[in-house]
């Protein structure tokens, strides 16, 4: 079978090869892949930025926004052919620390996890591959176009399961929530930002186009000015920062109101100076008892709220996300910029060059 492979480390190493189909074992199914999502995890994987092969070998299958459809299922499993699924991005290490050990193998506190098209497990960008049933998520039948935005809905779910957490604190009623960043992470925040009813607005850059769309016709408020000044007059009571760009991380942290709560999804790019008053910051956070944390991965917990959270969008919405789908033996197109793209995803079905 067709897969596409990178050896981590090597600039220009991303090709499709042919590689030996895959034998389920005890426990596990055996998937027809659909398509995967690509990222930009994936794009930091075939710069050489990070990435690691399975053990004993130099290339990984990349690939962890996975979509497939069961062709085999064992017995006993809650399974059944013609299932559409996703598998789970992450495993807990062999030898657990306290969280893994309880499923939460998405705050692993030694790092010795392992990834699917990540970190030395081969991911699900081939025209077939097996997971282990207690890592798949059924979808429903209905999201066979997009259930491969289940991955980065499941990385907001627990964005927005945490920020629940931490707003227990004490009494928690928030009404508005501040979006920056309208890639997929930030339009799926603000997807689930609108079902929980609250005043959800969007911030980025561009000042028209299928981004500018989507926010609007999710009922949300879109705005491209800076986050000082928009921030300030909006006070959230949520900030959920979307961008990595160390200036609005910086800014996001500022503009909430009393007991507010920043949640940073974007990985900011080390290195940068930039002149911040970090007392005027503190003093803020301090007297007003704001929270700020960081958010990354998800447990099956969240894969499950993710999935309806999906279930419950308007279709025609959720497509429109999908802005690019290229075959597999186009597999280049689907890393080249385009300035209109959301989600970009690669075709596993289709054969033509």
């Amino acid at each position: 079978m067709r897969a596409l492979t990178v050896t981590p480390g090597e600039q220009d190493s991303l090709r499709v090869d042919e590689v030996d189909d895959p034998t389920p074992g005890p426990g596990e199914l055996l998937v027809d892949g659909l398509a995967v999502g690509v990222c930009g995890t994936d794009r930091e994987i075939v710069d050489a930025q990070f990435g690691e092969a399975v053990p004993g070998r130099r290339r990984l299958i990349i690939g962890h926004e996975s979509l497939g459809r069961v062709r085999q299922a064992p017995a006993d499993s809650d399974f059944a052919e013609g299932d559409l699924v996703v598998g789970v991005v992450r495993r807990p290490d062999p030898e657990p620390c306290g969280a893994c050990a309880r499923g939460y193998f998405d705050m692993c506190r030694n790092g010795r996890y392992t990834e699917r098209g990540i970190k030395g497990l081969d991911g699900y960008a081939s025209e077939a591959w097996t997971v282990e049933s207690e890592y798949a998520v059924r979808l429903d039948p209905r999201l066979s176009d997009v259930g491969m935005l289940l991955e980065p809905t499941s990385v907001v779910a627990k964005a927005w399961d945490q920020i629940e957490r931490i707003g227990q604190r004490s009494w928690y009623e928030p009404k508005s929530v501040l979006i920056t960043g309208a890639g997929p992470i930030g339009l799926l925040a603000a997807l689930i930002g609108v079902q929980r009813g609250l005043d959800v607005h969007v911030l980025d850059r561009v000042v028209d186009g299928p981004k500018v769309a989507l926010v609007r016709d999710l009922g949300a408020t879109y705005h491209h000015d800076g986050v000082s000044a928009f921030g300030t007059r909006l006070r959230p009571d949520i900030v959920i920062e979307a961008t990595g760009v160390d200036q609005l991380v910086c800014e996001a942290m500022a503009v909430t109101a009393a007991y507010g709560i920043v949640c940073l999804t974007g990985v900011s790019s080390p290195g940068r100076v930039l002149p911040t008053d970090l007392g005027s910051l503190n003093r803020s956070i301090v007297l007003e008892n704001d929270a700020v944390f960081g958010s990354v991965n998800a447990n099956l917990g969240h894969y499950t709220l993710a999935a309806d959270a999906l279930a419950a969008a308007n279709r025609d919405w959720l497509a429109r996300l999908v802005t690019r789908r290229v075959p597999l033996a186009r597999f280049h197109e689907a890393f080249e910029h385009h300035e209109d793209d959301v989600k970009v995803i690669i075709d596993l079905t289709t054969t033509g060059g």
